[in-house]
This record gives C-alpha cells, sequence and structure tokens, in this order.
C-alpha cells in the first residue's frame, strides 16, 4: 500500500483550502445586497416633559 508523503498531504490541504476560501467568495460577491436608505427612515422621538 503506498503512503503519501507529508508535503503532498500539505498540498492537497491547500488545494482544498484554496477551493473553499475562493468558493466562498464567489457566493459572497456574486448575490447583491440591498442597502437601507437612512434619510427615508422616519424617526419618531417621543416628546418627554423632565418634572424634576
Amino acid at each position: 500500500i503506498p503512503q503519501m508523503s507529508p508535503i503532498m498531504w500539505l498540498n492537497l490541504f491547500f488545494l482544498f483550502s484554496m477551493t473553499l476560501i475562493l468558493f466562498n467568495q464567489n457566493m459572497y460577491f456574486s448575490f447583491k445586497s440591498n442597502k437601507i436608505n437612512l434619510n427615508k427612515i422616519n424617526y419618531k422621538t417621543p416628546k418627554t416633559n423632565w418634572k424634576w
């Protein structure tokens, strides 16, 4: 049974790690997020009368 040398395991680890990172970046940047416009939001602040 042939065994892999440690450098080949390291190369395999880097290959799968880079594949995972690139896949996640691709999925992150493929979706366009909706930005919230803060100027359109009406903030209702209750008027408080301090009695002290």
